[in-house]
């Protein structure tokens, strides 16, 4: 295939410079016809672009396409809204701090069923699809299952009809770029934005103005009532970046809008003429901080600021934006506001919108506190993603006196009159009061985030069944027995359409021509592949299509590792965030019991498997950078070591994102699915990998049980402790005491603690070592090692099978219907947004 051409395709001239009298029949003709793709391609690469050869690059290339597609989406977003305008729909603000979109082309072009037709616009270019994506940078504005999931649930939205926007930040730099330097990670910026993006659309009009700082004077009207303001403040402006959501084949397409922050005033002219040059850029470049970094590292007290200032500046101006839009046709009149909005808080980080809301409606717009709070309460509604204390979030008073001043006043009467409501349920319960208070007391007085969240909402959600037991039981017990009408489970789930028919388009493939085409519409329609999970015609199929995945992602191992993967062994597979409750190091204290094995020649059970991790670890979190050192240093002992080669490779994958796991999904054979009981809210990633055959090794934790009671317990590796038995346990927990009774965990921590796989850099995984061994060790990785091991054995047993092994994944992805992101967004829509489907699948 040649790389460049100078053959330019016939361009029609009317086109290529249409008559401004004639706009408004152009944009409606070639943004909705198709037919029209190859001149539009054609005009964007030579007119807009100005270039006249493809080159070594697709650059250019990629975003002629990109501006091509982005038309015919823009049109269609166009009459989307026109048509919820028309019919007067309940609109959904979807507020979330993270979107972890991935690349936008292929997505689009999936959707919009235009393959064939980009596949033949691109021919004239000599250029293949596949070449051109890789042009595209993933859109990283996520740290992992929260952002992805954001990003899966918008498309959601979009396929079933409902008016949903997403708000979020447009981060200059992304999640950061992951390199690994002698098996420790080093972070890089992620310049995702460095040839700008294709698919958004800037709309500065609809800018909003966010306060900081300042304070609060107190005013009185002509009638003798207190008014108060939040006066000299250091304001920055919202600016929206707009970015085309196309629902699958249905001409629907959403928005997802992204703020950005810049200064009020560029610079001030009269420094710079002075030469204080530095000065006088300084409110811009202190303005434009807000957005440049997704998840700033608040170890110290300025990332804490920057971080609260994210959150406060996205929940402003999403707030502005909608309450903007209401009183350009409603005016001052907030009468029925509350049956046409519903703000979705995704996760804690834009709880603050409680609080802001109530500030906009009282100080900027005039209702009386009771109005403000019955729009309030009645509007904002709460979706809880973690079990984690640390992630439950909590800011100091003194960091809100300071930045938020107005703000924290409004908390405070909240949190008063919430008390009230207490205290008549349990009066005289001083310890239940201080309990369920905002406020947490103490040498450094918390605002509770979450609390505020529960408070201010109609409606909590977990997002699996044992996480919002685990709520209603535990965390939030107390909220429940107040209004337990709040509480509610939404299990979690992924879009098949990415996370099956695009990424795995063979067996994408062979499924449609097992069971029909209906599943890609209705996933419910999954199911039907349970019948053929003994056809050996399909199986031998089945396995064909795995094999293929796992060349492709042995290929990218290779490049990426410089580690030679085997397709002939089991893919064995954990990518996600790196954190202990994950329990990366259970798995690889495994891969060195398996390592040990083969050094004492005891292999005649053993199927030769290649492990694979991958994951980032927070730029804070110590402990995640050594569990990253420790496995690249197994991995290197043993992918050097000949005696294993036949029996064992490991890798660890730098900079694990949503593309990557585009290859790795379809490939991967075991799922390992691993985390402390009780930790994990839901998983997401392990409803990918089910969607794709894969078979799970997990504990009973988060969706791992619903994954298990979908597609029964013979096609689930099940070890480890249950919830119901961590108090117990915790009792009497002494890892050093398992570590002896325990043969293999022995030999294990031997190799460990010998510095055998550190033997230059001694003394480097005592942290780690002292983890195992603390009688306080929180994720229980010494007293799940001989389950998990038992497990595995399991799993060595089942593969020898073939035809065995084929029938469980063949049921595995028969299972997967119920972790649709579809059935998940039907289940909000019906059940919390009150929302009516234009389109509406079969609940699986």
């Amino acid at each position: 295939m040649t790389k460049t051409t100078s053959n330019k395709p016939e361009i029609n001239e009317q086109q290529a410079a249409p008559n401004v009298c004639h706009t408004t029949q152009w944009y409606e003709g070639p943004t909705i016809d198709e037919h029209t793709l190859h001149d539009d391609l054609t005009r964007h690469f030579y007119y807009t672009l100005g270039r006249d050869k493809v080159g070594e690059s697709r650059l250019y290339l990629y975003h002629a396409l990109a501006l091509t597609i982005r038309d015919r989406l823009i049109a269609r977003c166009r009459e989307t809204r026109l048509k919820n305008e028309k019919h007067n729909r309940k609109q959904v603000a979807y507020l979330s701090l993270e979107f972890l979109m991935g690349r936008s082309l292929n997505n689009a072009i999936l959707n919009l069923d235009l393959e064939d037709k980009v596949r033949c616009a691109l021919n004239e270019f000599c250029t293949a699809l596949e070449d051109v994506e890789q042009a595209e940078h993933d859109a990283g504005l996520g740290n992992g299952g929260l952002g992805r999931l954001a990003a899966c649930f918008l498309d959601s939205c979009a396929t079933l009809g409902l008016p949903v926007t997403g708000y979020g930040i447009r981060y200059e730099y992304g999640m950061f770029n992951q390199e690994i330097d002698n098996g420790y990670q080093v972070e890089q910026p992620d310049n995702w934005l460095r040839e700008e993006c294709p698919w958004e659309t800037k709309a500065p009009d609809y800018s909003r103005r966010v306060k900081f700082f300042g304070h609060v004077e107190v005013h009185e009207d002509l009638k003798g009532r207190q008014h108060r303001r939040w006066v000299n403040t250091q304001d920055v402006l919202a600016v929206p970046f707009d970015i085309p959501v196309p629902g699958y084949n249905n001409d629907i397409v959403n928005t997802l809008r992204l703020w950005k922050s810049e200064a009020t005033d560029e610079f001030d002219l009269s420094e710079f003429n002075a030469g204080s040059y530095s000065e006088a850029v300084a409110k811009k470049n202190l303005a434009e901080q807000i957005t440049m970094v997704l998840y700033p590292n608040d170890a110290s007290e300025s990332g804490k600021e920057l971080r609260l200032r994210q959150q406060y500046f996205l929940s402003s101006a999403s707030l502005q934006d909608i309450l903007a839009q209401w009183i350009e046709s409603h005016g001052q009149d907030f009468i029925g506001f509350t049956d046409q909005h519903v703000f979705q808080l995704n996760d804690t980080h834009p709880s603050i919108a409680v609080a802001e809301l109530m500030r906009l409606l009282i100080d900027e717009h005039g209702l009386s506190w009771d109005k403000a709070w019955s729009i309030t309460s009645t509007t904002m509604a709460y979706t809880n993603h973690t079990l984690l204390p640390e992630a439950l979030e909590k800011w100091s008073v003194r960091l809100f006196e300071r930045l938020l001043p107005r703000l924290l006043e409004i908390i405070y009467e909240i949190n008063a009159r919430f008390l009230l409501q207490v205290a008549q349920r349990w009066p005289g319960d001083v310890d239940k009061t201080r309990q369920m208070s905002i406020i947490e007391e103490g040498d450094e007085p918390q605002i509770r985030m979450a609390y505020l969240a529960i408070i201010g909402s109609y409606s909590v959600n977990g997002v699996a069944a044992l996480h919002t037991k685990l709520l209603t039981n535990g965390l939030f017990n107390d909220f429940y027995q107040l209004s337990p009408q709040k509480f509610n489970n939404k299990t979690n789930g992924v879009t098949p359409r990415r996370w099956l028919h695009h990424c795995n388009p063979a067996l994408s493939d062979l499924i449609t021509r097992t069971i029909g085409e209906q599943w890609v519409n209705d996933f419910s329609q999954i199911q039907k592949l349970a019948n053929y999970a003994d056809d050996e015609k399909l199986q031998v199929q089945w396995q064909q299509v795995k094999f293929d995945n796992k060349v492709k992602l042995a290929e990218l191992v290779q490049e990426r590792c410089g580690v030679e993967f085997d397709p002939n062994m089991m893919f064995d597979v954990q990518v996600k965030r790196i954190h202990e409750y994950k329990r990366q190091l259970l798995n690889i204290l495994h891969v060195i019991y398996r390592y040990e094995r083969i050094r004492n020649c005891d292999t005649a059970t053993m199927v030769p498997r290649c492990i694979l991790l991958g994951g980032k670890a927070a730029p804070g979190y110590d402990m995640a950078k050594q569990i990253i050192k420790l496995i690249s240093n197994v991995a290197d002992t043993i992918n050097n070591d000949p005696l294993a080669k036949p029996y064992l490779r490991v890798a660890f994958l730098p900079n694990y994102n949503v593309t990557a796991m585009e290859t790795i999904c379809p490939a991967t054979e075991l799922s390992e699915q691993i985390s402390t009981a009780g930790k994990e809210a839901s998983g997401t990633g392990n409803m990918k990998f089910m969607m794709n055959g894969a078979l799970t090794i997990g504990t009973l934790d988060g969706a791992n049980i619903e994954i298990r009671d979908a597609v029964g317990e013979e096609n689930f590796f099940l070890f480890g402790a249950r919830s119901e038995e961590l108090d117990e346990i915790f009792r009497n927990h002494n890892p050093s005491r398992i570590i002896e009774a325990t043969p293999a965990l022995q030999e294990v921590m031997q190799l460990l603690t010998s510095g055998h796989f550190n033997l230059f850099e001694p003394g480097i995984f005592q942290s780690i070592i002292d983890a195992i061994t603390s009688p306080t060790d929180p994720w229980l990785t010494a007293h799940d090692f001989a389950s998990y091991i038992h497990a595995q054995d399991e799993v060595d047993r089942c593969y020898q099978d073939s035809a065995r092994w084929a029938a469980m994944s063949i049921l595995n992805t028969a299972a997967s219907g119920p972790f649709s992101s579809d059935r998940t967004i039907l289940e909000y829509a019906t059940n919390i947004w009150q929302l009516q489907c234009n389109a509406t699948p079969s609940l699986a």
